[in-house]
């Protein structure tokens, strides 16, 4: 862990990190080796792994919190760990080795300013992904104009997996998407809620063993139907976002991280910003 990184422990909010992993053998262990020590509780979510996922899990967290999840997809297993986690602040991850859990302050971070959503982005500046191919970066790109002309957002990311949420705040999004959807049900569900939101940097490796559960286009129509369904619904005139004062390694002390009234701005004050 960075030691210029603040001790997150000392403040009155505990974390919860929920792991989805299905046959992630050769990469869940250097998740787990790089959990920063201020993490109250990890969830692996096990899609009934057959490599011995869960034992080496075990053997690096001994007080992992395992949830065995039978129904496929992504979504299903954010879900299932999200129901358990007891943290006041519930981070997703993938366990694949793409996300740092390095970053996790990040996150955590922004909830303790005061968002109820900490979204991860690539395309933030700070951000960035040695991962991402041109396809999904195009796909990306469109879904991403889409969503922020539907909603009225301005966001630079919508479909990305590192995340954090308010405990609090999860109930109030209902979720119900089992596939890769979940996250862009999760920032849409958001915004119509009035939750507010705010992104941080993240930079995406490679998964560092195996292949992808991903397929592009069939992933891509699933985020477009749902992003649609969500619009086709009402969408409120006061989803916030928060424009933290949290970039690469220059993040300040939580304790300092205040967020003013006059840095809370609604989506009509960044449109007529532009």
């Amino acid at each position: 862990m960075n030691p210029s990184i603040p001790a997150l422990n000392s403040l009155a909010l505990s974390v919860s990190v929920v792991i989805p992993a299905k046959n992630e053998a050769r990469n869940i262990g250097w998740v787990l080796e790089r959990m920063p020590s201020y993490v109250d509780e990890v969830i692996v979510v096990d899609g009934l792994s057959t490599d011995g996922t869960l034992e080496i899990a075990k053997m690096i967290v001994p007080d992992v919190v395992v949830i065995h999840e039978d129904r496929p997809g992504k979504g299903a297993a954010m879900r299932a760990g999200m129901a358990v986690a007891g943290g006041d602040c519930v981070v997703v991850m993938d366990a694949d080795g793409s996300m740092d859990p390095e970053e996790i302050h990040l996150y955590v971070s922004a909830l303790a300013a005061g968002a109820d959503l900490a979204k991860g982005s690539r395309f933030v500046e700070g951000g960035g992904s040695t991962d991402i191919t041109r396809l999904r970066q195009f796909g990306n790109a469109q879904l991403l104009a889409l969503a922020n002309a539907l909603f009225r957002t301005d966001f630079t990311e919508l479909c990305y997996g590192f995340m954090a949420l308010r405990r609090s705040a999860i109930a109030r999004l209902a979720l119900d998407a089992d596939g890769f959807e979940i996250e862009t049900q999760i920032v849409t569900r958001a915004v119509r809620a009035g939750l507010r939101i705010c992104e941080v940097p993240s930079q995406e490796a490679p998964r560092r063993y195996g292949e992808s559960n991903l397929h592009t286009f069939r992933d891509g129509w699933r985020i477009l139907r749902t992003m649609l369904a969500e619009w086709r619904g009402s969408v409120p005139e006061a989803a916030t976002a928060i424009p933290l004062p949290i970039a690469g390694d220059n993040v300040r002390a939580v304790e300092e991280l205040v967020v003013p009234n006059q840095l809370i701005r609604t989506r009509s004050d960044m449109r007529s910003s532009r």
